[in-house]
């Protein structure tokens, strides 16, 4: 690959810190309240996820977990005062306000356990011993003024810097943490010591005083012109990513950078919390070490000293999944040998949560290593094999790479549009494939003036030629050029196609080099619940009668022509039976994702329905206790008067109930009506309405 490609590589530093006995003293305490088998700060019914986030904000920053045990106390002084709070309410608003991985709001979706009573029986004198023991974590986190890990994060810094002035990359760092609280420690940390100005912030919102600032500035700079796309998350994103390409030196983000940015104007990457996430380090590492970098990227990973099962995931991270080293770290095939990140996490947060001393903790994770590395191994070998035996235009494509120069390929999608505005365009502009831009001679419609357009592509920051209009899909010039296409007639003809003008390797044509044949592309249309879903349909298939995969015809179409002649062409049963097939096939496609959203819609019904009979139910026979209890304190009333009161109190209990007994009817009936008209719905796509149209036929010959 290095002799067919240039590539740069991962240069890992560790950067080790000690934390004082203060920080110890918390950690260890705050540890050891995570473990109690009963307690009210931490949420029964999330127990685990809370726990693990706790984790997470302990290694991150005193502030970050100062905040967080703020807000369990509060949760527990409303329960002293006995207000109800939804333990529910409580995590997401955390999850969310720290924007930690979008992964854990998914945990929060588990169902309630109906038999389970809303609020348990408080102990007072155990609740009474949890706020003491929070006050004392806040009242030790307080007291800590710089965390141990912020006194290196200087030192992190000078030593990528140092690396990247060896190879003259860019003074540009972007530093990831998991927690949007730390996040704001650091700015104010670097504003302190005199280098906040260089500094640029990156997360959800982006609504910051600075960032804002950045923003409204970059409207200024930038009216009138394309780049300004009206989504104003886009475009406070794009704003923020410029600013740190052409005037900041250090980006602190949450994982809202982590995925859709490219940042390959920059080369070093400093993770201050390591997530134990592989998947979400690679993306990180990946807004970077692009295929396009021109430099080496330093990675800077934190380690606690202190803390031996921080330092034996950093090992696991390191030497199983193989993140830190090599050209591609650890590519998705060996990522896919585990289950999912989440899952990943909760084995490392189970080895915290259960082992205590340095042997144990060892023992653990080999036991983790060994479980994993058979899965790895053979990953990594049937990845390696299937580069070396399949190394065409579809690896280049899923890998991204790049036949002369990385940032000069474009992606797919990107392909076909700039394929296709040079054909609609041939005779309007002059193109230049070397920036991907063109000259338009003459306005074409009102929306698109004369002169200079480029390409971008999404996620694209690289720098844009001077005075040249945003060329897109969305662009109306775009629209125009895709419209016209649509619309043009396009008569049989034989088509002669140039393999070797192509320039990349395609497995699968290469056999069929010499040979001609029949080739259809048809517009399936086909009703899906809500909406029309079209299909594009190939069919192909040689001079001797060999049908062709619809995906071997849809390379062929990829491929520069070398002559066109119009010409008449009958096709063959052996194709019309191949575009029946492929209706046939969507067609059942369709009803399978209908048959599964019924499914899915009746089981929620169903389930709306016994959450309401279930609390009506209870509510009822409730009722029936206290009504019974009214009946016999009438009876044994001593006066007139106590007894009328009485009857009245049964009275109202009555109505109560019976007005509950006819809402249960009446929901019942609900969700009948529900279902009797998801069924005529569902029935109604039984016989879907479908369209087809063929686009063109051609006869092809491969050259």
């Amino acid at each position: 690959l290095l002799e067919y490609v240039r590539y740069t590589e991962r240069l890992t530093f560790t950067q080790p810190f000690t934390p004082g006995s203060d920080e110890q003293r918390l950690y260890e305490g705050l540890s050891a309240f995570m473990l109690q088998e009963e307690s009210y700060a931490l949420p029964k019914k999330q127990r685990h996820l809370t726990t693990l986030i706790l984790r997470k904000l302990l290694a991150s920053s005193t502030r970050a977990v100062t905040a967080t045990l703020e807000r369990i106390r509060s949760r527990l002084l409303a329960l002293q005062s006995k207000q109800k709070l939804p333990t529910e309410d409580f995590l997401s608003h955390l999850i969310e306000a720290e924007e930690l991985e979008d992964e854990y709001l998914e945990t929060l979706d588990e169902p309630a356990d109906l038999n389970e009573p809303e609020e348990p029986v408080i102990d007072q004198e155990r609740l009474e011993k949890e706020i003491h023991e929070l006050n004392t974590f806040i009242d030790w986190a307080r007291a800590i003024p710089i965390d141990a890990k912020t006194d290196q994060l200087l030192t992190a810094l000078e030593t990528g810097f140092r690396e990247m002035e060896k190879v003259g990359a860019a003074r540009k760092a972007i530093i990831f943490t998991e927690s949007r609280r730390t996040q704001e420690y650091l700015k104010e940390y670097l504003e302190q010591i005199g280098i906040g100005d260089k500094v640029v912030t990156f997360n959800g919102t982006n609504t910051g005083a600075r960032s804002t600032e950045i923003y409204k500035h970059w409207l200024e700079v930038n009216q009138d012109t394309d780049k300004i796309t009206g989504s104003r998350p886009v475009d406070r994103r794009t704003a923020l990513i410029e600013n740190f390409r052409d005037h900041a030196e250090i980006m602190i983000a949450t994982e809202a950078a982590a995925e859709g940015i490219n940042l390959q104007f920059c080369s070093l990457v400093i993770n201050y919390d390591l997530p134990w996430n592989p998947q979400r380090i690679e993306q990180r590492i990946g807004r970077c070490h692009r295929y396009g970098q021109k430099y080496d990227v330093v990675v800077i990973n934190f380690l606690n000293q202190r803390n031996y099962a921080d330092q034996r995931v950093l090992q696991l991270l390191t030497e199983k999944f193989r993140l830190f080293s090599g050209v591609f770290g650890a590519s998705d095939d060996v990522l896919g040998s585990i289950e999912s990140g989440m899952d990943f996490e909760k084995r490392i947060q189970a080895i915290y949560d259960t082992c205590r001393t340095r042997e144990a903790i060892e023992v653990a994770f080999k036991a983790l290593q060994n479980e994993l590395e058979a899965d790895i191994s053979e990953r990594i070998q049937q990845t390696q094999q299937l580069l070396l035996e399949h190394f065409d235009e579809d690896i280049h494509d899923l890998l991204k790479l790049q036949l002369d120069r990385a940032e000069q390929r474009l992606d797919k999608m990107s392909r076909w549009f700039w394929a296709l505005s040079k054909h609609q365009l041939k005779d309007h502009a002059r193109f230049n494939e070397n920036d991907h831009s063109f000259h338009l001679s003459r306005p074409l419609i009102d929306q698109a003036p004369a002169g200079r357009y480029q390409l971008i592509r999404r996620g694209d920051h690289s720098e844009t030629l001077v005075n040249a209009h945003t060329y897109r899909l969305t662009h109306p010039l775009g629209e125009w050029v895709i419209n016209t296409a649509k619309n043009r007639s396009l008569p049989t003809a034989h088509i002669h196609f140039d393999y070797q003008a192509h320039g990349a390797k395609i497995t699968v044509l290469e056999r069929l080099l010499g040979q001609s044949g029949t080739l259809v592309l048809q517009r399936f249309s086909i009703e899906a619940l809500d909406r029309i879903e079209d299909h594009l349909i190939f069919a192909a298939e040689t001079q001797d009668g060999e049908t062709l995969p619809a995906e071997t015809a849809q390379k062929l179409m990829q491929l520069p022509s070398a002559q066109c002649v119009t010409q008449e062409i009958h096709t063959t049963a052996a194709i019309d039976r191949a575009l029946t097939a492929s209706q046939q096939q969507l067609t059942r496609m369709v009803n399978s994702r209908n048959l599964a959203f019924f499914e899915e819609e009746v089981d929620k019904l169903d389930h709306w329905a016994d959450d309401i009979k279930s609390g009506l139910e209870v509510s009822i026979k409730e009722l029936d206790r206290d009504i019974k209890e009214v009946r016999r304190n009438a009876k044994i009333a001593p006066t007139l008067e106590e007894k009328l009161s009485w009857q009245k109190k049964q009275r109202d209990l009555e109505r109560t109930r019976n007005k509950q007994r006819k809402e249960l009817f009446d929901r019942q009936d609900e969700v009948d009506q529900r279902r009797e008209s998801l069924i005529e719905k569902l029935e109604a796509r039984l016989n879907q309405r479908t369209e087809i149209e063929t686009l063109f036929t051609i006869r092809w010959s491969l050259h």
